[in-house]
């Protein structure tokens, strides 16, 4: 079983409803809940990042 390095956005302080991150090599992407550890959403980097794209851009 892989060990995650996983990372919470500094943005999300001490709270424990947050989204945590981690990258088991350069293209890959695990997401995962804080209230749902065990529930993990892996994706590539670009995929992520047009996610991000899409949910900033004005609609």
């Amino acid at each position: 079983m892989t060990t995650h390095q996983w990372q919470k956005s500094t943005y999300s302080g001490d709270a424990s409803n947050c989204v945590n991150i981690a990258a088991t090599t350069p293209d890959t992407i695990h997401l995962r809940e804080s209230d749902a550890p065990d529930v993990i959403l892996t994706t590539t980097a670009e995929r992520l990042r047009h996610l991000i794209r899409t949910l900033k851009s004005p609609q």
